[in-house]
């Protein structure tokens, strides 16, 4: 007989505590909350928050503004950078951080943010991909997607998006590794409730890039996914793995409509 998340959270030394330990219903979130939709903002502690309120003081933006560099760069066999093509990247970025991933017609399936900048450096600039989680690639990605900071997240899931985003609502649901959970046990059941000395958000995707104060330093959020799956004891996909695009679009549109926060901080 399965047990239940709290029962396996006390077995493994999870600790799942009350919800009475720091979460707050009682707050106006302002954008922050939309309707039932609570950004990871709303569950940060009021220092964190302070800290990404503060463009001067958050550490992401170190990466926003090599990012801005690399823009501008040229790079490649083609002899050209990000701007050659793309011009004024607050015009020409303007919705790319609120509407991917999207479907993609030569792949025959999705593409998110990371894999349509390399995409461009390999069959337009002529240069090398980078690596994912390279300070390159994570710059660049929390350029582009910062310039939709504060549009609401409004991904397309109809159409030939419809089956990957399928695919990523089973992946979300679906119980994985020894300790048998599933994404929703922690960011649908237990929202608001503490684990170990951590308060579980609804894990809304719109801060990725996200600079963690844990991870002292920017992470994508396929990096987030392979931390949860490893904290399950589960195996993890490997970064740009259609099973993660896939779920990353379910859970743009699982936050349909809260605002594009990246570079956000959290703890």
């Amino acid at each position: 007989m399965r047990r239940s998340v709290v029962a396996i959270a006390i077995a493994t030394g999870l600790g799942l505590a009350g919800a009475g330990s720091g979460f707050s219903d009682e707050m106006d979130w302002g954008p922050y909350e939309v309707g039932d939709l609570r950004s990871g903002y709303t569950f940060a502690t009021a220092a964190t928050r302070a800290i990404q309120d503060d463009d001067f003081d958050n550490p992401a933006f170190l990466w926003v503004d090599y990012g801005e560099e690399l823009w501008t760069a040229v790079e490649g066999e083609a002899g050209k950078a990000c701007a050659s093509c793309h011009q004024d990247a607050s015009d020409t970025m303007a919705n790319v951080g609120a509407t991917y991933p999207v479907f993609y017609e030569p792949w025959g399936k999705l593409m998110n943010a990371e894999q349509r900048i390399n995409q461009c450096r390999t069959e337009n600039m002529k240069a090398k991909a980078w690596k994912w989680e390279s300070r390159e690639l994570l710059s660049m990605t929390a350029y582009v997607k910062s310039q939709a900071r504060g549009k609401p997240i409004d991904v397309t899931i109809d159409g030939k998006a419809a089956p990957f985003y399928e695919k990523g609502k089973a992946f979300y649901y679906e119980r994985r590794g020894q300790l048998d959970m599933a994404c929703k046990n922690c960011h649908e059941d237990n929202a608001g409730n503490m684990i170990r000395a951590n308060l579980l958000s609804q894990g809304q995707s719109n801060g990725f890039p996200t600079y963690r104060l844990k991870w002292q330093g920017v992470g994508s959020l396929h990096r987030r996914f392979r931390g949860c799956n490893k904290q399950v004891r589960a195996e993890p996909f490997g970064y740009g793995s259609d099973e993660y695009v896939n779920l990353e679009l379910f859970l743009a549109h699982r936050g349909q409509g809260l605002p594009v926060e990246t570079p956000a901080v959290r703890n």
